[in-house]
């Protein structure tokens, strides 16, 4: 029996919550315009930050003048490099996860000194009263630009050793990595047949509703930094912060508010959150930014742009025997978190199915664009991607059914837990704990309906319509270690409070962990707060990512609340003097089974291990009632999921309607089905706009031409089909609680389902995909191109 079923199933407390639809207890106060997002905050006599950012994607910075910006209206203080090098112990940032074989100095700088190497890197802040007086003053500053020639194709720079996207690099080749296992060249025999593919992702972004945004205050009598920041990672926040501003960890403490979405984009130490601190910290006044869209568009992460040149074989019956080839991934400027996104993307290529061998060189290379670490997906849904596209080519060559050649190499639920022979980024071997991909697969052809597609296929074709079908699986490792930390605490006034090293960025952290506290406690979920992120109410913690949440910070609350409710039973029955068995947990009390009558409120026994002077403690328990929980996990939990789309594609205009979209997952056991249910639609719409939409674009000196929703297209509800989502449990024996993670899986499949669908439509014209995003006249062109063919 799991752990989180101790009491539930022999009836010692309230009925179970978690499993139910329970209604979001973050939503009220958002509802109501009372949610505190970083804007939301306002401080008496707050100062404003605006960045001069470069205009060149790469030149050298000859001298930067700034003593006009000093003197206009409103201008408190003007900081270039120089001025903000005597408030740092380095200029330059730290790199994110530390690695022993990618070279120095790869990492940006909190305002650049002598070389610029992306349209949008900041060179100089302006403080002034106002936003508007700062934006003005920024206008002022002169900057002696030397231009230089710029690296904007990341299979160029890996191609030629000049020029080299940053002058201090000796090469834009900064990482080689080769995976390999298996008897590769027996794969490769003439015994099997053998295809060869090219592939292309091009970039993308985040784009979360609320942008970054950072807000500090140093109290002069205490010598402490608050910051708030809309961050993902309040924890390493601080440390950075302490780092570079050479202050204690313990002066420093960070919170974060509500946040409009992350996606990834805010799992970062930015130069702007470490230059409005220092700048707090110098003037002794609070220091405010909050970006505006451009910014995000010129200086935040991005994602993707990946060549694959791939080639599988098979025998004759679409049996899978190796895997073999090469990718080439565009990191930008800069490498502010190390190479974990190519890394995910080799390393989880085999997806789902078996590959008796395998080798795939990595290439990871530097352009004069804005830095690249993983947004929604990390990395897999372009291994996704890249995977399906030569599913679908073995289909083709070996004219087998599509679904019946990814059933003859799917992991069969027997041979659970399977070894994937590959190491994750921290050296561990990938091992894929549960899961039934046959029974998601079937679940999924037989929501879409794929016996009777054929006849509605030929039926739309005959009155001039193209419709085509795609499938598409995906696993997630999920629940990223080492750590995460909770402290569940019972007031004296009878409220449950949740304390955690997680982040919300929206997903419904503060429900989820709510009910998994409820559940052992006996309480309503209105009686429970949870905050979370916030340095100065636990001490540990790593934050946001990786699907995690549910796996660590949930297990963490779990135990923690199973230590409470223990002695809150130890203290019940020395008070009530009745036996543990006879006493259950409901309504806020510990009661009498069978006479709630009798018994005691959580409040009072809080109360009661408050303490008071003088007086003993109940017998054999610690004061407070309270529990602390570091839950370590090392290995990871793989959630998976199936996808089917039908889509209509117009041959006249090249537009993609998407007629129908299932998503079966599996994300071990539900803690809210109808979060976890939003999660992927939310997800699924991240993919889809991967699919059809968004594309950041570059001309041939680096200048980014995509700096407007006018021109980088996300899906609106237009766009959108009814999303029908259907869970496959298979409860993970990695932890307390047999829940896999859900935030990224939702996006993984996307792409490679949407693509797979749009050629299925076009195969009248010989179309072959190999690229995504796919605009409307890119499939104009690809049909003029297959029926030249």
């Amino acid at each position: 029996m799991m752990a989180d079923d101790q009491g539930a199933a022999d009836g010692k407390h309230s009925p179970r919550i978690v499993g139910t639809k329970a209604k979001r207890i973050e939503d009220r106060a958002l509802l109501r315009g009372r949610g505190k997002f970083l804007d939301d905050i306002h401080i008496d006599g707050v100062l404003h930050a605006a960045f001069l950012r470069s205009q060149h994607a790469h030149a050298r910075l000859r001298a930067v003048e700034v003593s006009a910006a000093r003197k206009a209206p409103g201008v408190v203080a003007v900081f270039d490099a120089q001025a903000m090098r005597a408030e740092l112990t380095d200029l330059r940032m730290p790199l994110g996860f530390p690695s022993s074989t990618l070279p120095a100095n790869i990492t940006p700088f909190v305002l650049s000194e002598r070389e610029v190497c992306f349209v949008g890197e900041a060179v100089a802040m302006v403080v002034a009263t106002d936003r508007y007086l700062a934006e003005d003053a920024v206008g002022l500053i002169q900057v002696d630009y030397d231009p230089l020639p710029a690296v904007t194709d990341c299979k160029s720079a890996f191609e030629n050793s000049e020029p080299r996207a940053r002058s201090d690099s000796p090469s834009n080749v900064i990482e080689r990595v080769e995976l390999a296992y298996g008897d590769i060249a027996a794969a490769f025999g003439p015994a099997n047949r053998q295809f060869k593919e090219s592939l292309f992702i091009h970039r993308g972004m985040a784009h979360p509703i609320e942008g970054r945004g950072v807000l500090a205050r140093f109290d002069d009598t205490s010598s402490e930094l608050t910051v708030w920041s809309s961050t993902q990672m309040s924890h390493e926040l601080r440390q950075v912060l302490a780092d570079l501003l050479g202050m204690e960890p313990d002066r420093v403490r960070v919170i974060a508010p509500d946040v409009g979405g992350g996606f990834g984009a805010k799992y970062l130490v930015y130069p702007e959150e470490i230059a409005v601190a220092a700048a707090t910290r110098h003037l002794r006044r609070p220091v405010k930014w909050v970006e505006d869209r451009m910014e995000h568009f010129l200086s935040a992460i991005q994602d993707r742009d990946q060549y694959w040149d791939v080639e599988i074989a098979a025998d004759n019956n679409g049996k899978i025997q190796g895997i073999r080839g090469r990718m080439i991934h565009d990191q930008g400027a800069y490498t502010p978190q190390g190479i974990n996104l190519p890394y995910n993307s080799v390393s989880s290529l085999t997806g789902p199915y078996i590959v008796p061998a395998y080798q795939m060189s990595l290439f990871v290379c530097q352009t004069n664009k804005p830095a690249v670490i993983p947004v929604r997906g990390a990395g897999y849904p372009q291994a996704a991607f890249v995977m399906e596209r030569l599913m679908d080519r073995i289909a083709r060559e070996l004219q087998i059914d599509r679904v019946e050649v990814r059933n003859r190499n799917l992991i069969p639920k027997e041979k659970m837990p399977y070894n994937k022979q590959l190491k994750s980024r921290a050296g561990v071997i990938a091992v894929i704990d549960s899961g039934d991909y046959a029974a998601c697969s079937r679940k999924a052809v037989d929501a879409i309906d794929y016996a009777g597609f054929p006849s509605r296929q030929d039926q739309a074709r005959a009155t001039g319509r193209y419709l085509g079908l795609g499938f598409a699986h995906a696993v997630k490792p999920t629940g990223r270690g080492p750590f995460e930390s909770a402290v569940v605490r019972v007031t004296p006034a009878g409220r449950v409070v949740i304390y955690t090293g997680a982040m919300a960025m929206g997903q419904g952290l503060a429900t989820a962990l709510a009910q998994l506290c409820a559940d052992q406690l006996g309480v309503p979920l209105e009686s429970i707060d949870v905050s979370a992120g916030d340095t100065s109410r636990v001490s540990l913690g790593l934050g946001g990512f990786a699907s995690r949440q549910a796996i660590l910070a949930g297990s963490a609350v779990h135990l923690a609340s199973l230590e409470v409710r223990q002695k809150a039973i130890k203290v019940a029955q020395h008070v009530l003097e009745v036996a543990e068995q006879d006493l259950v947990l409901q309504n806020g009390r510990v009661e009498v089974l069978g006479v709630p009558s009798h018994g005691i409120s959580l409040a009072s026994i809080a109360r009661k291990l408050k303490g008071s002077p003088g007086y003993a403690l109940p017998p054999g328990v610690k004061p407070g009632l309270e529990a602390t929980s570091l839950f370590q996990f090392d290995a990871q939990a793989f959630a998976n999921a199936t996808h089917a789309c039908e889509v209509e594609v117009d041959i006249g205009t090249g537009d993609v309607r998407i007629l129908r979209y299932i998503g079966v997952h599996d994300s071990g056991r539900l803690i809210n089905p109808m979060i976890a249910e939003g999660q992927i639609h939310g997800g699924i719409v991240h993919g889809i706009g991967n699919s059809l939409y968004e594309k950041m674009r570059f001309d041939e000196i680096g200048q980014p031409i995509t700096t407007t929703f006018a021109d980088y297209l996300l899906p609106t509800a237009t766009e959108i089909p009814n999303l029908e989502v259907l869970f496959h449990e298979s409860p993970s024996p990695t932890n307390p609680l047999g829940v896999k993670g859900i935030g990224e899986t939702g996006t993984i499949p996307v792409i490679a389902c949407v693509i797979s669908a749009v050629e299925n439509a076009l195969g009248p014209f010989n179309v072959r995909i190999r690229e995504a995003p796919l605009s409307p006249i890119r499939i104009l062109e690809m049909i003029d191109e297959g029926r030249a063919q």
